[in-house]
Formats: C-alpha cells, sequence, structure tokens
C-alpha cells in the first residue's frame, strides 16, 4: 500500500478526548447565568428617511433659471462714440506688402513596424536563390510655413522588399 494508506488508517482509530469535568462546569455556570435580554438578530426598523419635495424643488430651479435668463448682466462695457473728422481720401496707391506663402521642409520620420524574413526565394531569371526580406513603416513629411507657422504633415505606409544574393559556395 502506499504511504496516505497507513495515514488513513491511523487517523480512523483517533478518537476526540473527553472533555475535563472543570471545562464541563464552567460551561454550565455560564449558561445559567447568562442574561436573558441579549440582543438576537431580527429584523430592525429602517430609519426614516427625509422626504424630498420635488415640486418645490422643480419650481425654485425653474424660477432661478428664469431669474438668469432675463437679469443677464452685460459686463461688457459700451465703447465711447468719438467725433467724425472729415478724412481727404489717399491718392497715392496702395501696395501690397504680402509675401508669397512657401512651405519649408522641416522633417522626415520613418518608422518601421515590421520587418519579416521570407526566406530563400528562387527567382525564374536567376540562376542562385536570393533571401528576400520585408519591412513594413509609416514616413511622415513635415512642412512648416515659417511666415504664418502653419505647418502640413504627410503621413503613408511603405513596404520595401529586398532581395539579397546567396552565394552557394
Amino acid at each position: 500500500m502506499n504511504e496516505f494508506s497507513d495515514l488513513e488508517g491511523e487517523l480512523r482509530g483517533l478518537r476526540p478526548a473527553a472533555p475535563s469535568a472543570d471545562l464541563t462546569t464552567r460551561v454550565e455556570r455560564a449558561l445559567t447565568e447568562a442574561p436573558a435580554n441579549v440582543a438576537t438578530a431580527g429584523v430592525l426598523p429602517r430609519p426614516r428617511a427625509v422626504p424630498v419635495h420635488w415640486l418645490g424643488l422643480g419650481v425654485g430651479l425653474a424660477a432661478a433659471a428664469a431669474f438668469l435668463i432675463l437679469a443677464r448682466v452685460s459686463v461688457e462695457k459700451p465703447a465711447k462714440q468719438q467725433p467724425t473728422v472729415a478724412v481727404a481720401p489717399s491718392t497715392a496707391p496702395e501696395i501690397e506688402t504680402t509675401l508669397p506663402r512657401t512651405l519649408v521642409p522641416d522633417g522626415v520620420t520613418r518608422v518601421v513596424y515590421h520587418t519579416s524574413d521570407d526566406g530563400l526565394v528562387f527567382p525564374r531569371n536567376s540562376e542562385e536563390p536570393v533571401r528576400r526580406l520585408r519591412s513594413r513603416s509609416r514616413e511622415t513629411l513635415q512642412w512648416k510655413d515659417p511666415g504664418t507657422g502653419a505647418s502640413l504633415r504627410v503621413s503613408y505606409p511603405t513596404e520595401e522588399v529586398e532581395l539579397i544574393p546567396v552565394s552557394g559556395q
């Protein structure tokens, strides 16, 4: 047999020890001296909730909203009216000083997010095998207008396939 069957047999033979006389007298004395009015687990009354008067609350909110709409305070000061002065139109031609908007290259970013090795490939027009490597990336080109600070960013995915010749030796 295994070691657990021996252990189980020993455990079956064990019996609990009898309580001492001192323990039984102390338990009897504690039960007889227990107070009669001990609180038990019963149904406790629910605490009374304060009722909410929804009608009064709704009327109060409606009155506050109406007051805010009707008594809207304007914090803007009225503009002071200046007296009008007769002005003669100038005869000088207007010269436009606007600079042409030009975009200047600002940066290029290329993030390669996946590369894979397709292993050896035998192209139709070649006598030797080549190893095909693929890389997928995202290129981002950015231009900036120095005059206005405006920028233009173009991002597009790319896939590059590289064929590396393998020498057989």
